[in-house]
């Protein structure tokens, strides 16, 4: 019988030795040597307040309030204090675990009468870390806060990215509140216009109405903007964690810079961003806890130590004579658990692959915000000079139908539809400018942050 228990002790602890091994960089994705839309080199960096060559002092105050009261960038820094609490609780569990105990009981035996026995004492404990239990769940502990650390900056990177995009289109739409308010005035001096030529005689009442209707839709889309606008004040009062009621954001001409992308983007950019450093710590969290599931098929040995007094009289606890001691080793090794254990492993295997799998669709995705961007970027440049020459043409033709048409050479119809165009045109080129700066933030939120010219090197440096 000793020799099969001596046997199975033995097939327990080869089980739990197996090693949990790490993660092997090469089974992970790689950034890519160079992104369709940027050549490859380390001509740019980092930076963290990636928002300031934006040069807007407005945008510069609304991400440092958002930073101070948002309500998700606050749950994401709950959650971190909430990871470093359990690393705490991890890491004494390490330690030895000292204690203090008194009491008092009261008891009689048969034939003699009742007495009083008091005791005081301490109690020394520690658990030794056979199979590696306790210092991985430790590791996945600390690995979890670093998880939590990456999602915080993650969560403030976001939430800087939507103000400043949700800034920036209020701004684009005050401009094109501003193009369709003179259009409306421009469509009002054509009505008195046209409505002086129908009491002379010189136009019908069908051209008078079109004038009118003109007006009046043009009248309509700047309502609708008014509303548009509204929308987009109460969205960024909720980033910054501001009653709606009580936020407002004046109209002011829209002088914001747009950075420009450097040419030489670096890849490695990329594996910068918070959320993929979260998703590899959480992935690493995930190989440590295999290792945790893996030390249940390892006995558990604790030494223990306890000193202090007994006495029936409280005053005579501290003298020597009533001083009491001990210590033990206590061990366990369970035989049978009906596959407890087994599945334990299992289970953290499947969260490890799972942890695996998401980290790759993270990356993945990740790349794909990267391109979306560049390509955005790239495209909109070439769609600007065209709006641009659109804009142009338009405004010249606009002024020639309306020189034409007072003096009696086209009908109303063709100074109507060069009004249209040049409006149409006009927004369109706006929207070309919104559609840059959204794509600059967007690529900036992409990559994890924006960028600096890396240092000059000097020759012989």
């Amino acid at each position: 019988m000793k020799t099969q228990l001596t046997s199975l002790f033995a097939a327990l602890l080869l089980a739990g030795c197996a090693s949990v091994g790490s993660v092997d960089p090469s089974q992970l994705p790689q950034a890519p040597t160079a992104y369709k839309a940027a050549s490859a080199n380390d001509a740019t960096a980092l930076t963290a307040a990636w928002w300031q060559p934006f040069a807007d002092s407005v945008l510069d105050d609304l991400v440092a309030r958002a930073m101070t009261t948002n309500t998700t960038v606050q749950s994401a820094a709950n959650r971190l204090a909430q990871a470093r609490a359990a690393l705490g609780s991890a890491q004494s569990s390490r330690l030895p675990q000292l204690g203090a105990s008194a009491g008092a009981s009261r008891g009689a035996l048969p034939g003699a009468s009742a007495t009083t026995q008091y005791s005081a004492g301490l109690n020394l404990a520690y658990e030794l870390d056979l199979g590696g239990r306790l210092l991985h769940e430790r590791n996945a502990a600390a690995l979890d806060v670093q998880a939590r650390e990456q999602l915080l900056a993650d969560a403030r990177l976001l939430v800087q990215a939507n103000v400043a995009r949700g800034y920036l289109a209020l701004r684009a739409l005050d401009t094109e509140r501003d193009i369709v308010r003179d259009t409306v005035a421009a469509y009002g001096e054509t009505l008195s216009l046209t409505e002086k030529r129908a009491r002379a005689g010189d136009v019908a009442d069908l051209d008078l109405a079109r004038v009118r209707a003109e007006l009046a839709a043009n009248e309509a889309e700047a309502l609708a903007l008014d509303r548009r606008r509204v929308e987009l004040e109460t969205a960024l009062a909720v980033l910054l964690g501001e009653p709606a009621s009580s936020f407002s954001l004046k109209p002011s001409p829209w002088t914001t810079a747009l950075p420009a992308v450097p040419a030489g983007l670096p890849s490695e950019l990329l594996q910068r961003r918070p959320d993929l450093a979260a998703a590899r710590s959480q992935l690493e969290a995930a190989q440590a806890r295999v290792g945790v599931a893996r030390a249940a098929w390892w006995p558990s040995l604790s030494l223990t130590a306890q000193g202090g007094g007994i006495s029936s009289e409280v005053s005579d606890l501290l003298k020597s004579g009533a001083s009491t001691w001990g210590i033990g080793l206590l061990g366990a090794l369970p035989i049978f658990d009906g596959g407890r254990r087994e599945a334990g492993v299992n289970a953290a295997k499947a969260q490890l692959d799972g942890s695996a799998i998401a980290f790759r669709e993270q990356f993945l995705l990740a790349l794909k915000d990267v391109e979306d961007q560049l390509g955005a970027i790239t495209l909109l440049q070439a769609q600007e000079q065209a709006s641009a020459r659109a804009v142009s043409a338009a405004g010249q033709a606009l002024k020639l139908s309306d020189s034409r048409y007072r003096n009696g050479f086209v009908s109303q119809l063709e100074l109507l539809d060069a009004r249209r165009s040049e409006l149409a045109n006009k927004r369109a080129a706006l929207q070309v400018r919104s559609a840059q700066y959204q794509a600059t933030v967007g690529l900036i939120r992409a990559l994890g942050g924006g960028w600096a010219p890396a240092p000059v090197k000097l020759a012989g440096a």
